[in-house]
C-alpha cells in the first residue's frame, strides 16, 4: 500500500509542471508572460537546434560526430555562461526570465545558423563567409 501511494505520490509531482504551465499569449503584456513568451521562443529555438544537429551527426563520419560533440558542449557552456553575465544586472528581477530567455535564443538561432551553412561550404570557398564576417572585412 505504501508503495502504491507512494508510485501515485511520483506520479502526480511529474504531470503536475504541465497542468500549470501557461501558453504563450501575445496579447498580454504582462511581465510573467512576457516571460512566459520568451521562454516559449528559446523552446523553439532549441528544437531547431537540435533538429539541425541531429542531421549533421547524421551525414558526419565518428571522428567528426566526436570533434563536433566536443564543441557543441563547449558552445553549450559558452551560451549558458555568456548570457548569464550578459543579463547578471537584472538578476532577481521580474524582466530577469524574459532577458536570459531572448539572449539563450539569439545565441541558439546564431549556431543553428552555423551548424547548417557550414557543412555546404568547400575549403577555400570565399563564397560560404557569413554577410558578418564580409562586413568585418571591410
Amino acid at each position: 500500500m505504501r508503495r502504491l501511494f507512494l508510485s501515485a505520490c511520483l506520479v502526480l509531482l511529474a504531470i503536475a509542471p504541465a497542468a500549470w504551465a501557461e501558453d504563450c499569449d501575445r496579447n498580454d503584456d504582462s511581465q510573467s508572460m512576457m516571460n512566459i513568451c520568451a521562454d516559449a521562443d528559446f523552446q523553439a529555438a532549441d528544437a531547431r537546434l537540435n533538429a539541425a544537429y541531429k542531421e549533421l551527426v547524421g551525414r558526419n563520419d565518428v571522428k567528426s560526430n566526436k570533434l563536433l560533440q566536443t564543441a557543441q558542449r563547449a558552445w553549450i557552456a559558452f551560451r549558458d555562461a555568456e548570457c548569464a553575465y550578459s543579463t547578471a544586472g537584472s538578476e532577481g528581477g521580474s524582466i530577469h526570465p524574459m532577458e536570459l530567455s531572448q539572449c539563450l535564443t539569439e545565441l541558439t538561432n546564431a549556431r543553428t545558423k552555423q551548424l547548417t551553412s557550414g557543412p555546404n561550404c568547400q575549403q577555400g570557398d570565399a563564397s560560404c563567409a557569413s554577410q558578418d564576417e564580409d562586413q568585418d572585412l571591410q
